[in-house]
């Protein structure tokens, strides 16, 4: 029996919670190095992951035990390289969401870091789930700390932000739920094997009608996690209003994990029905990639601008999921990956400002080039990349999308192509009136105590630094990492003959 790393990655954070009972509540340093721990202990496990071995078993690292067996249910987990690397980003990314928070959230700590914790296990469950129930049951779990979180410590409308944002998940789960048990039964009764098991579903030949409506219902689970356009208005007020770190976490892995639900659910199980929607979801995703360029182009909040680039950014993983070739969803996964560390980069610089002035307005900035010259050098290195430029992260992903945009529909990809201007018109514009302006009457009141970043703001930001560059200039590992799982799902769609009635070619 081999060592359960996937159980210790997933549930090191468990570990920490249970050690924060044990600290009293007024140790504030005490708490927030136990979480520290707890976090980096989960990272250590991640980085095991990377020693997945591509061209060897599909899903490694496995285990598999029996659950609730009366009903076919087990505990299942196993990764593959599409895992591995979201793993290793939702895992690098509470470190830095954790270390962030040490300054700026001074009320109920212990029960901040503990819902972090908890968070933690909610995400990094889904992205190694192959038990269909087992990660229904785990998707939700994620839910419920983000509630606390945006909820608890969130802005002064955070009430409001938190009801729209469960009602919203719950919906699209409850259809989701409906969906993993319609498809279940339907493989026991046409098997005799009622199972959940991932493996024993896919390639299973669904009838034609369950398909459809199963499709349709785990699509708007996941089209609401992305979100996709017209099922984001719960994002940017869920960005405005939870704290710094709750955004870097919503925009850096929670929309993860309506892209990788597609990617390893709805497609592989279902992709008579994915192939033959596909030409309206990539409708939707460039009404969601136009539209949100062009709404963050008016946004008169930091915070807020930066939330309705995700609706644009996210649309890329979209339109590359649907458009079913290699260079399509290669580029939507890594986008997914370069979106992760670029958006929560800037979600976190935005805390940075917000923290010294308390205010998010683009027309109270200005002249903070000359004040704050590391803070904007950073900032300037994230807007970048966020815009696409070659030989940092943002570049690879949009590019591959776009490559295999061109491929499925020239005219589609001209009309994608174009958000690539306004992409960099919004941030640009952005990025000149906070740091190249004159200060506004609103900077000036705090100029004479105005400091840069901090060492511990720089600790918190310096992976996310490496990342950036990294990801741009050599790709290779991660691409190599998600090469076979692409062809997976490529060879599912081209196996399959799509839903008679429903296909719509451009």
């Amino acid at each position: 029996m081999h060592f359960p790393v996937l159980t210790f990655v997933v549930f090191s954070p468990l570990i920490g919670v249970l050690a924060l009972l044990l600290v009293p509540g007024t140790n504030h340093r005490i708490i927030r190095w136990v979480a520290l721990a707890a976090a980096l202990v989960s990272f250590g496990f991640s980085c095991v992951l990377l020693g997945y071995q591509v061209g060897g078993p599909e899903f490694q690292f496995k285990e598999d035990y029996t659950w609730i067996p009366a009903f076919g249910m087990r505990y299942t987990m196993g990764v593959d390289g599409l895992s591995v690397v979201l793993v290793v980003l939702t895992t690098v990314l509470s470190v830095v969401a954790i270390l962030y928070s040490w300054t700026p959230i001074q009320t109920r700590v212990k029960e901040y870091y503990a819902t972090m914790l908890l968070l933690m296990i909610g995400m990094l469950g889904v992205f190694v789930a192959l038990d269909l129930f087992l990660f229904y049951v785990i998707w939700e779990i994620s839910l419920i700390p983000m509630y606390l979180v945006i909820g608890i410590w969130g802005g002064a409308r955070r009430i409001y932000a938190t009801v729209k944002f469960v009602i919203y998940t719950l919906v699209g789960s409850l259809l989701m739920l409906v969906a993993i048990l319609a498809v279940a039964i339907a493989h026991g009764s046409a098997t005799g094997d009622f199972t959940f098991s991932y493996e024993a579903l896919r390639g299973f030949a669904f009838a034609g009608n369950l398909q459809a409506l199963a499709f349709i219902a785990f699509f708007l689970a996941f089209a609401i996690k992305v979100p996709m356009w017209p099922l984001h208005t719960w994002l940017p007020d869920a960005h405005v209003e939870a704290p710094t770190a709750g955004s870097i976490i919503l925009a850096g892995v929670l929309l993860k994990l309506g892209g990788y639900g597609f990617l390893r659910y709805a497609v592989p199980l279902l992709p008579d029905a994915a192939k033959s929607y596909a030409p309206v979801i990539i409708g939707l995703a460039i009404i969601a990639i136009l539209y949100g360029a062009l709404v963050s182009m008016v946004q008169p909040d930091l915070k807020k601008l930066i939330a309705y680039s995700s609706v644009s950014h996210m649309g890329f993983v979209m339109l590359g999921t649907f458009v079913f070739n290699p260079q399509g969803l290669q580029g939507a996964v890594f986008q997914m990956v370069s979106h992760g560390v670029t958006t929560g980069a800037l979600f976190l610089l935005v805390g940075v400002i917000y923290e010294r002035t308390h205010d998010r307005l683009i027309a109270h900035m200005g002249g903070l080039n000359g004040k704050l010259p590391q803070y904007a050098a950073i900032f300037g290195l994230f807007t970048f990349a966020s815009i696409g430029l070659p030989g940092l992260s943002g570049f690879i992903g949009e590019f591959l999308v776009l490559l295999g945009t061109f491929r499925y529909n020239g005219l589609v990809a001209g009309v994608t192509t174009v958000v690539v201007i306004l992409s960099a018109v919004y941030m640009l514009w952005m990025f000149q009136r906070v740091f190249f302006t004159v200060p506004s009457d609103w900077m000036r009141r705090f100029w004479p105590t105005l400091k840069d970043m901090s060492r511990l703001e720089w600790a918190a930001v310096a992976p996310l630094v490496v990342l950036v560059v990294a990801l741009g200039v050599f790709p290779g590992p991660v691409l190599h990492l998600t090469e076979a799982p692409v062809q997976r799902i490529i060879e599912a769609v081209n196996g399959s003959s799509g839903l008679v009635g429903l296909s719509l070619p451009w």
